[in-house]
């Protein structure tokens, strides 16, 4: 059994969506009759028919069939020469199967589908739109993007204006329409615009751009509720002012009037001092020639309550003690100290407060700071006696306040003492050479009472 077969050498062009046909030759060199089929093989094979589908060829007798080429206008026709191969198989005896090949250029082609998503944008400042472009075709395509016609008063500026699409891909750009001027009060305004999509031509060959109509309506900056809700606001507050002087007013001051009674007026006099002196606990004058157990009008009675016991003479009775005079108020007091320390050279203390003899400290705020960020340790000791430890690398700046004031009395010192292991290095500056802690204290310098005689 002998087959040939071959197609025709010339080059076929077809172009996505159209049509082309090839012929092929078979002859039938065996010595019987013989049916010969035809089955398609290779990249074409999806889109490609014959006909007929077979032929029965008498010995030494040829035919010829059609090939018919029919690519889709779809993305997935690759552009290009493409591979065509025919596989013409003879029934009777199959290992005489022949394969002829050719080659298929299938051409490029553009084809695009856009959309503006919303038509409609409603803003005071701006519209913002999105121009959605959908590539069809089997190349990529370049489209740029335009505006067209609409109103002078807004301008529509796309981000980006150009791209390109892959086959079969989509992409987005941003649309805004930016209106001339404000509008600050008043019934909207409609820009109506158009946006060109214009793919760039492919080989020469021109596509006719799409137009999309959108619109954007310019709405008041103001509500248009503002003005009413300014009267309403007026006209409460009027009302409360109205209130206030109609009614709350004229209340409070005949309060006022019935609190003033002739027993409230002759209260306050009695409790008057007599003679310019304080009163008393009860009331009553604490000084004057009618003290109770006066001598002279001069002296006080002692403690003891006896006539002939007599205290030692102190400020008149009229007079208040200093802040920090025994009697009178606490002086506030504060203090800081600063200690330096180098890398292993033992711990150094300084005391940042020595209580004075007679005096009373009541500590009631510590800061502790470590500007640099030094690492090491840390010590508070009042009186010999180490209040706080702390690890110089936990903190910058660290403050206490106490509800209770601890009380350092006469003598009693309050000491900071540093030991530095590693030395900090402050943001933006170089690397001091010594470890660097400070100390404030706040609190109030008190008088002891002084012993009875």
């Amino acid at each position: 059994m002998s087959v040939s077969a071959s197609l025709d050498e010339s080059s076929v062009t077809v172009e996505p969506g159209g049509e082309a046909e090839l012929p092929v030759r078979v002859l039938n060199s065996g010595t019987t009759v013989e049916e010969f089929r035809f089955e398609v093989v290779g990249p074409c094979a999806g889109w490609t028919t014959v006909e007929p589908e077979s032929l029965s060829l008498y010995p030494g007798a040829s035919g010829s069939a059609t090939l018919r080429l029919r690519p889709p206008r779809d993305p997935d026709v690759v552009p290009g020469e493409t591979p065509l191969g025919l596989r013409v198989v003879p029934t009777g005896d199959t290992s005489g199967t022949v394969v002829p090949e050719s080659v298929v250029t299938v051409l490029p082609f553009t084809e695009i589908a856009s959309e503006l998503v919303p038509r409609t944008s409603h803003s005071a400042w701006r519209g913002r739109h999105k121009v959605a472009v959908d590539s069809r075709g089997n190349t990529p395509v370049t489209v740029l993007l335009t505006s067209q016609g609409g109103t002078e008063r807004a301008r529509l500026v796309f981000e980006p204006a150009e791209f390109t699409i892959p086959p079969g891909q989509a992409k987005f750009a941003k649309l805004k329409v930016r209106p001339a001027g404000r509008l600050w009060r008043g019934a909207p305004v409609t820009h109506p615009f158009q946006a060109v999509v214009a793919p760039k031509p492919v080989e020469g060959r021109p596509h006719a751009p799409e137009v999309l109509d959108g619109s954007y309506e310019q709405q008041a900056i103001l509500p248009g509720w503002l003005p009413r809700a300014l009267i309403v606001a007026a006209l409460l507050v009027g009302v409360l002012v109205g209130l206030w002087f109609a009614v709350l007013r004229p209340t409070v001051r005949s309060a006022a009037r019935e609190a003033i009674t002739p027993d409230a007026v002759e209260r306050a006099v009695n409790n008057r001092p007599k003679g310019g002196g304080t009163a008393g606990a009860e009331g009553q004058p604490s000084g004057g020639p009618n003290a109770p157990g006066g001598a002279n009008g001069g002296d006080t009675a002692g403690t003891s309550g006896s006539s002939g016991s007599r205290a030692t003479p102190g400020p008149s009775a009229g007079a208040t003690p200093k802040p920090g005079e025994p009697g009178g108020p606490a002086a506030p007091k504060s203090a800081r100290v600063e200690v330096r320390d180098s890398v292993g050279g033992g711990a150094q203390s300084a005391s940042a407060l020595v209580v004075p003899e007679g005096k009373t400290f009541e500590l009631t705020d510590i800061v502790l700071q470590n500007p640099q960020g030094d690492a090491g340790t840390l010590v508070v000791s009042i009186q010999d006696e180490q209040h706080f430890n702390l690890a110089l690398e936990n903190f910058r700046d660290s403050d206490y306040h106490f509800v209770t004031p601890i009380e350092v009395p006469a003598g009693g010192r309050v000491t900071l003492s540093v030991s530095c292991r590693e030395v900090g290095r402050p943001v933006k500056a170089p690397t001091p050479s010594q470890c660097s802690e400070s100390m404030f204290l706040g609190g109030s310098l008190r008088a002891e009472k002084a012993g009875n005689g």
